[in-house]
């Protein structure tokens, strides 16, 4: 903000406070420059940092100094040189002796000046207010707070059990009340962790430049926040943030106000892993700290943590909103998280089958979720039903549905790009149920119907040989009481496969006709347009 000092009477009162202005005045008087005014560039507070400085001085150096205007005064003093050589009980020694006190100030006081420090935020920094207020204001209420078993805030890296504020005994709240899906708390967080402290909600107010401040001066920052109740407090502190109107646009922004501070979180909780989180509590954070730009690597470690456990995740916890990239739900998010669990549970052979199962139960439950969305395209259906191995699913019946879904919610998609949607399934691993299905659903291409049906056909020529060549092997007696039932019920579906086979067979013959007879009708056609167009253009010799 730049100010301009017209008035010769203002300059003369102003110079005898403001060692900036003399010294411009001399300047001036020993070039012999006449100037109308004196230019001064960036005055802190810009018009009411000039009000306030110009009545301390025409007040003959007096002005009532209050928790509310002290950062703003105390920066003007000194960027004007308003020290004791200038004048005596100047205005820079007035705001010292004021902010000697600060021991003494109220909570709510401490706070109110914290906040006024925005508007004058670089030169509080820059001139080291900010730091003075933190340290010796913050700090040492909520350390007065803490329970003797406790050590102190700065250094505390477990979480206290309950606190009290100084200047109140309510009761303590839950960590979150929201019912907001995104934001919510976790029931099983709520249940384990304690009451959040009572300074969370004051300190919640403050302005994201202050709080990474605060971050900084405790060196929590980033990669060193090893700090569990200070991590809780900035899960608190962006839960609030993304229920006001405050973090739209910055979410649009790569550089994000809050994108420092939500790293820190994720980096706290990095630290102190799945001990501290549940795999549910994990997801919560995730879907908190991404909405304000993570770096590539700490959103890494962070997924790598929750894909460690996503055999534990539920249907609930995987659908992460998407909405800023085009689709309902973030798919990429899920493909590389199970992608991750793959990575870190190959090694282990003995438990892996068994996780490998269950997230396979838990991906085709995904799949059948996401298949409805108009803008999931289907190279993304394909990476997530394809991001496990063959082992993990015992049946491809949920997957098949998942398919039929997405065919039904997308009909103008192609012929080929239906045959290509269907290159995740395995055929073997189709019930006969899904696989009569298939060969009866009209989205479905007929060749892929074919090879499920050949590879039922052979499957039931295997268990029909099984099952009857079994028991003369085991017991040559028990040949007539074997269930006589169990032939007939396999020479019936031999039956029904034969018939849609031969069915499918028809179909794909009459399509291969049918494309033939087009095929040689553009031939025709096109022999006949050329022949008619030689004849009625002019030969060229």
């Amino acid at each position: 903000m730049i100010i301009q000092v017209h008035l010769f009477s203002l300059q003369k009162v102003m110079s005898k406070y403001c060692g900036k202005l003399k010294r411009i005045l001399n300047h001036q008087k020993r070039c012999n420059v006449k100037k109308l005014g004196i230019r001064i560039n960036n005055f802190p507070g810009g018009p009411d940092g000039f009000e306030l400085v110009s009545r301390f001085c025409y007040n003959n150096g007096n002005i009532s100094i209050t928790v509310a205007n002290v950062p703003l005064l105390h920066c003007c003093a000194i960027y004007l040189g308003m020290a004791e050589e200038v004048f005596s009980n100047n205005l820079l020694q007035q705001t010292e002796t004021f902010l000697d006190g600060i021991s003494h100030w109220k909570w709510h006081d401490i706070i109110e000046s914290l906040m006024n420090c925005e508007n004058v935020y670089a030169y509080a920094d820059c001139y080291g207010l900010l730091e003075r207020i933190i340290v010796g204001g913050v700090l040492p209420k909520i350390n007065q707070t803490q329970n003797s078993s406790d050590v102190s805030f700065v250094n505390s890296c477990s979480s206290p059990s309950s606190y009290s504020s100084p200047e109140s005994t309510s009761g303590n709240k839950r960590f979150s009340s929201s019912t907001n899906k995104l934001a919510n708390t976790p029931e099983k967080i709520r249940s384990t962790l304690p009451s959040k402290a009572w300074w969370f909600d004051d300190l919640a107010t403050l302005p994201p430049k202050i709080i990474e401040k605060l971050f900084q001066i405790l060196g929590a920052y980033k990669t060193d926040n090893n700090n569990l109740v200070l991590t809780r407090f900035l899960l608190h502190y962006l839960r609030k943030a993304t229920q006001t109107t405050r973090v739209v646009d910055c979410k649009n922004s790569s550089e994000s106000e809050y994108a420092a501070l939500a790293e820190t979180a994720a980096y706290g909780v990095i630290y102190v892993g799945k001990e501290t989180f549940s795999c549910r509590g994990l997801f919560w954070v995730i879907r908190i700290v991404s909405g304000f730009g993570l770096s590539k690597g700490c959103r890494t470690e962070l997924e790598r943590l929750i894909g460690g456990v996503l055999e534990q995740a539920t249907l609930d916890d995987l659908l992460v909103s998407g909405h800023d990239m085009g689709v309902y739900y973030d798919v990429n998010l899920v493909i590389r998280l199970v992608k991750l669990f793959v990575d870190i549970n190959g090694s282990d052979e003995g438990v892996s089958l068994q996780k490998l199962k269950r997230v396979g139960r838990l991906i085709d439950k995904y799949l059948r979720e996401i298949s409805p969305d108009q803008n999931l395209k289907i190279s993304k259906f394909l990476g997530v039903a394809e991001c496990l191995p063959d082992i993990a699913r015992d049946s491809f019946d949920e997957v098949y549905r998942a398919i039929d879904i997405y065919l039904e919610s997308h009909p103008v998609i192609t012929f080929e790009e239906r045959s290509r949607l269907c290159r995740c399934l395995n055929y073997t691993k189709l019930s006969f149920e899904a696989s009569k299905d298939l060969a009866k659903n009209p989205r479905i291409p007929p060749r892929v119907a074919m090879q499920a049906l050949i590879s039922q056909q052979s499957k039931i020529a295997t268990l029909d040989y099984d099952e009857t060549e079994s028991p003369r092997k085991k017991n040559p007696y028990q040949l007539v009481l074997y269930k006589e039932g169990k032939r007939n019920s396999f020479s019936k579906e031999k039956k029904d496969m034969t018939l849609s086979m031969d069915k499918m067979q028809w179909k794909v013959v009459e399509l291969e006709e049918l494309c033939k007879e087009m095929n040689s009708k553009m031939v025709t056609r096109n022999a006949l347009f050329n022949h008619a167009r030689s004849r009625s253009s002019p030969r060229l010799c």
